[in-house]
C-alpha cells in the first residue's frame, strides 16, 4: 500500500511538471488550464500499455513498457496507429483551449471526442456546475469515451456525426477534426458570447505534413459570436484528422486555393451573407465567407 501511495505521489508530481512544460510549449500562462492538465490522468484514456508514441520528425515508437510516465510528454499517442488516429498533441490543445477560454459553469460541446482525454480536461475547466457533451463519429471510440468518462457526472457522450447531432445552445464548441467549411448547426447553436474553435484543412492537412508547411494546409480559427455578428481570428496552423460530416470536394478546392493565396492571418469576420465583395473574402462558400474587415 505504501509503495502505491508513493507511486501515486510520484505520478502526480510528473503530471504537474508535464502541465507546466505543455503550457510553456504553447506559450500560455493559465493556472486553471495547468491544473486541468496536471489533474487528468492520460493513461486512463489510452488503454493498457505499452503505447505507440509519435516523436517529432519520427514515426511511432513503442514505449519500453506500460509505465504511465512515458505518456507525460508533448507527443502524440496512437489510439489506432495503423489509421494514424491519435490522442492529439497536448501543447496544441493547451493553445486552443486557452483561446476557447471555457469558464466555470459553461456548456461545452466537444466534436471529435476520441477516447475522452481532452473532453475530461474540458470538463475540469467547466467544473461541477458546467456541462460537457462529447460527440464521436466512430462507434468503438465513442463507447471507449463513454466508459472512460463514466465517473464524470457532467459529461455526456453521443455517438454520431458532429455536423448534425442536436446539442442545444453552447458557450464553447471545440472541434477536433479538420473541416472545409463552418457547419451551420454549430453557428446556429453558438450562444451569444460563445466561442467556436474551428480547424480548417485542405486534403493535404493530415499526416506527413512538414511543420514548415503546416500553415499552408491547415488553420484554426476562433469564431466568437456577438449577437448576429461572428468575429473571427486565426490562432494556429494545424494538421488533423478530417471531419467526416464537414467536407466536400468543392469547398476543399476553394480552401486549398485560399491557402495558396495566403492571408489567413488577416481574417477578422465570418459572414453568413453572400453579398460581401470578393476583394474582402479570404474564403467563400455557399451563404458564408471568412473575410477581412
Amino acid at each position: 500500500m505504501a509503495m502505491q501511495v508513493d507511486r501515486d505521489i510520484e505520478l502526480a508530481i510528473i503530471r504537474g511538471a508535464y502541465a507546466r512544460q505543455v503550457l510553456a510549449a504553447a506559450g500560455v500562462q493559465d493556472a486553471r488550464l495547468a491544473a486541468a492538465f496536471s489533474q487528468t490522468r492520460r493513461e486512463d484514456f489510452l488503454g493498457p500499455g505499452p503505447w505507440p508514441i509519435m516523436r517529432m520528425f519520427r514515426d511511432y515508437v513503442m514505449s519500453p513498457d506500460a509505465d504511465p510516465v512515458y505518456l507525460y510528454s508533448d507527443d502524440l499517442v496512437g489510439i489506432r496507429a495503423a489509421q494514424r488516429i491519435n490522442n492529439g498533441q497536448p501543447s496544441l490543445h493547451a493553445h486552443l483551449m486557452h483561446h476557447a477560454a471555457p469558464a466555470t459553469g459553461e456548456r461545452i460541446v466537444h466534436i471529435g471526442t476520441g477516447t475522452g482525454y481532452y473532453t475530461a480536461i474540458l470538463a475540469h475547466l467547466a467544473g461541477p456546475s458546467g456541462r460537457v457533451i462529447g460527440i464521436e463519429h466512430d462507434v468503438e471510440l465513442a463507447q471507449k469515451a463513454r466508459d472512460n468518462l463514466a465517473a464524470h457526472a457532467t459529461v455526456q457522450i453521443i455517438e454520431g456525426d458532429g455536423a448534425t447531432v442536436a446539442f442545444g445552445e453552447a458557450d464553447v464548441i471545440y472541434v477536433n477534426a479538420g473541416c472545409t467549411q463552418p457547419v451551420p448547426n454549430w453557428l446556429d447553436h453558438l450562444a451569444d458570447g460563445g466561442r467556436l474553435i474551428l480547424p480548417m484543412t485542405s486534403d493535404r492537412g493530415f499526416g506527413g505534413v512538414a511543420p514548415t508547411q503546416m500553415a499552408r494546409v491547415g488553420a484554426v480559427f476562433r469564431i466568437a459570436r456577438r449577437g448576429a455578428d461572428y468575429l473571427a481570428a486565426w490562432i494556429s496552423p494545424v494538421a488533423i484528422f478530417p471531419c467526416a460530416g464537414s467536407r466536400d470536394a468543392s469547398s476543399e478546392h476553394a480552401l486549398a486555393e485560399a491557402f495558396r493565396k495566403g492571408g489567413w492571418e488577416r481574417v477578422t469576420r465570418l459572414y453568413r451573407d453572400e453579398q460581401i465583395p470578393e476583394a474582402r473574402c479570404w474564403l467563400r462558400g455557399g451563404g458564408w465567407c471568412l473575410a477581412f474587415s
